[in-house]
């Protein structure tokens, strides 16, 4: 039996939608099939909460008396650089920005206690900023110089614009090194396989529930930073032509999503400033789409379980930053999260980036929108690229360069 998203959202509109979450819907599916369940369920919600680095928000200022062209000159937010080449009163922030008196690595491990992303944690939960900005002048620009307060209630436009969120899988990291702990994005590691760190809700992760992108692409309305936000674009790095299982999820970094959506909707429980030892500073967002349950295909892949969602074993400290395609093994999803896995016959302990809790609570709060009456389905405009398209994540082409005589 075939739905369409016009005939979900009118079942919503009456408050007769049958609405479960990316966990609920494998046992639904375990008890009563895949036609009665698909018959039966209209949305299944999904979640994630974890660093996502390719994030930021733009943000209009206003025009001060009198008027500065802060486009080409030189703007802080809290001490934070912000980009400005933009116009005279449009700025962005990134999530991996740093003040510039920051030291670094330079007394190593460094420890980036703050950045962008506590920035926009600070911006969304109603703080004061310091805004800093050195300006040229001109004719119609004459300023040089402000130092204010900003606060979000009293900016023109505060958008989230990510241009590259929610990865369709990840690798697991470890250090096969025995000399030292080492310090990455994923975390502190630990010599002789230490430890194993992951970064995945899993089970209950979007594009793991929809690994075709049947439903997902630009257009659909998505849970964003606790507001409404919308697919605009595939994120960069989309690399959907990888190896996949049968069931068609990826066994290796894959599909990821641009997204944006109005901050000043958005709250500081799911956009949190992160800080990395070693590596730098980054923002945890909190993310979920609902999966139209149109046909048993979507079913069966928003059933889709831990253990049916395997991940490739990465040295982090040679092949990784050497960019040498190899793993170490293959895992899923239900091994990592019983809490070690075992690497050439040791016993590692496992821990995750991301909150399989807060994920939970995300699908949960999607799902009571949802059923209030709250939430509409939106059907894309577009597909993103899938393993069909051809479309593929290159690395960079490297070629010298000639200096001038």
């Amino acid at each position: 039996m075939a739905k369409t998203i016009k005939e979900i959202n009118e079942k919503i509109k009456r408050g007769e939608a049958v609405v479960v979450t990316a966990e609920e819907v494998i046992d639904l599916v375990e008890k009563k099939g895949l036609k009665e369940t698909a018959r039966h369920v209209d949305v299944v919600t999904t979640g994630t909460f974890g660093p996502m680095c390719s994030s930021g928000v733009y943000l209009n200022v206003g025009h001060a008396k009198p008027k500065i062209k802060l486009g080409g000159g030189h703007v802080t937010l809290n001490g934070v650089p912000a980009y400005t080449g933009f116009a005279a009163v449009d700025i962005y922030i990134g999530a991996t920005a740093m003040p510039d008196d920051d030291p670094r690595n330079k007394v190593y491990p460094g420890e980036f206690r703050y950045g962008g992303g506590h920035v926009i944690e600070e911006l969304v939960s109603g703080k004061d900023i310091v805004l800093e900005g050195a300006a040229y002048g001109t004719d119609c620009y004459p300023r040089k110089h402000i130092k204010t307060y900003i606060n979000i209630k009293d900016l023109n436009e505060a958008v989230l614009l990510n241009p590259r969120n929610c990865y369709q899988n990840y690798n697991v990291a470890v250090n096969a090194s025995d000399s030292k702990t080492i310090y990455t994005y994923m975390g502190a590691l630990k010599p002789g396989f230490g430890n194993a760190n992951y970064c995945s809700a899993g089970q209950l992760s979007p594009l793991l529930k929809d690994p075709l992108y049947r439903t997902i692409g630009v257009g659909t309305r998505i849970f964003l930073g606790g507001g409404v936000g919308y697919v605009y674009w595939h994120g960069t790095q989309h690399n959907p032509s990888v190896k996949r299982k049968d069931n068609g999820v990826p066994q290796v970094p894959a599909g990821t999503i641009a997204v944006m959506g109005d901050l000043k909707q958005m709250s500081p429980s799911w956009l949190r400033g992160i800080s990395f030892q070693g590596y730098g500073v980054s923002l945890t967002v909190g993310l979920g789409i609902p999966i139209p349950i149109l046909n048993e295909d979507v079913l069966k892949d928003a059933a889709i379980k831990d253990e049916d969602i395997w991940t490739q074993i990465v040295d982090y400290s040679e092949d990784y930053p050497q960019g040498k395609p190899n793993s170490l093994g293959e895992v899923n999803y239900k091994q990592l999260k019983s809490g070690s896995i075992n690497i050439k016959g040791k016993e590692v302990p496992t821990s995750s980036l991301s909150s399989y809790v807060k994920a939970l609570e995300i699908a949960e709060e999607l799902k009571k929108w949802i059923k209030d009456r709250k939430f509409f389905l939106t059907e894309y405009v577009q597909r993103l690229p899938g393993a069909e398209s051809g479309y593929s994540f290159k690395p960079l082409k490297e070629r010298p360069v000639k200096e001038e005589e």
